[in-house]
């Protein structure tokens, strides 16, 4: 099944969906399908035995421009990449496999070979130009297919990660459980435009904590600021209407420490600023977009503790208070960002 998620061909940019699943073939036909549907990048053995007993999969993906997400399911599995396929095809992207249920064992490169234990937590780094065998037992894994041209630009020397894990132990690695968390559980209800930013974001975080990891230097910095910057801005935007959002929670949901998350916000004025701005902003385009409801329950309801104290506020950044806003500016004009 495949949808388009913009909800028209023209909107961009797009996000595209697709479902399969081995749960409606019979089941000596159930692996046969699953290799079918990974032939075009893996080599997937299969015994008479796993035929004869069944095999339950699933793939859940999203493609947003050159970049793509897959959370899967499966049945005890067996999956290659050959010094022989890699000749014969053209994939050369980096894919960044996350465990999130078991363990899972794979081999990389030639020689030496090395081998990579994979549990949870865990994040382990292929690079679809080099060889690989990959066991694993029944698990959930979620993987990140990226561009090379993308990862190469972050990281100089990128074929060195290959084989490579990343466990959640700077700060900067610790951030991508809750990202990860959130693609799992709400990707398939964003926007085009927030899938592919939450997309990029954890993208970012992911490479950059590898980069960080093997003393890499490129864009490591910047890429990382950019996807830390950008995951604070969307936890402050999906709780604008939380009383208890702070800098303080910012920061323990964040999981960084704190002069990092203030860096970030210095360009806004601080933390704090950022977020009573944001909270202006959202109660300007809601005094046009709902006339009828009281100023102060749309005072209370961003988080201000006083019609007093949002009056001043609201004053000071628009030159007015609310009620003159809500008489002078057009029902049509929107302020939200």
């Amino acid at each position: 099944m495949t949808t388009n998620l913009t909800g028209t061909e023209s909107t961009s940019p797009r996000l595209v969906y697709q479902h399969f699943s081995t749960h409606n073939e019979a089941p000596q036909s159930q692996l046969l399908a699953w290799r079918e549907r990974t032939s075009h990048i893996l080599d997937v053995p299969i015994t008479r035995t796993q035929m004869a007993d069944g095999f339950r999969g699933t793939i859940d993906s999203y493609r947003a421009d050159d970049l793509m997400f897959m959370h899967c399911r499966t049945d005890p599995l067996l999956q290659m990449r050959s010094v022989a396929r890699i000749s014969t095809d053209n994939v050369r992207d980096f894919v960044f496999h996350v465990a999130m249920e078991g363990s899972i064992e794979t081999v990389t490169g030639l020689y030496p070979q090395r081998k990579a234990m994979q549990s949870v937590p865990g994040i382990l780094a292929l690079d679809m130009n080099q060889p690989m065998r990959m066991e694993r037992p029944g698990c959930r894994v979620a993987a990140f297919f990226l561009p090379r041209a993308m990862v190469e630009s972050i990281l100089p020397g990128a074929e060195s990660i290959h084989g490579r894990v990343v466990e959640y132990t700077s700060p900067l690695a610790r951030m991508i459980p809750a990202q990860l968390a959130t693609l799992c559980r709400s990707l398939h209800t964003m926007s085009p435009s927030e899938g592919h930013s939450a997309l990029r974001t954890c993208a970012y975080l992911i490479v950059a904590a590898f980069g960080k990891q093997t003393g890499l230097s490129g864009n490591v910095r910047a890429a990382a600021r950019a996807a830390m910057f950008d995951s604070a801005r969307r936890y402050i935007e999906a709780n604008l209407h939380e009383p208890a959002l702070s800098p303080q929670s910012v920061l323990n949901a964040s999981q960084l420490p704190r002069p990092t998350l203030y860096r970030l916000f210095e360009h806004e004025g601080g933390l704090a600023t950022y977020i009573r701005n944001r909270r202006l902003r959202e109660a300007a385009d809601e005094l046009l977009r709902f006339p009828h409801r009281a100023v102060v329950e749309i005072a209370y309801g961003l988080g201000f503790k006083s019609p007093a104290d949002f009056n001043h506020a609201f004053r000071r950044a628009y030159d007015m208070p609310p009620r003159d806003f809500r008489a002078r500016a057009s029902p049509q004009k929107c302020f939200k960002t």
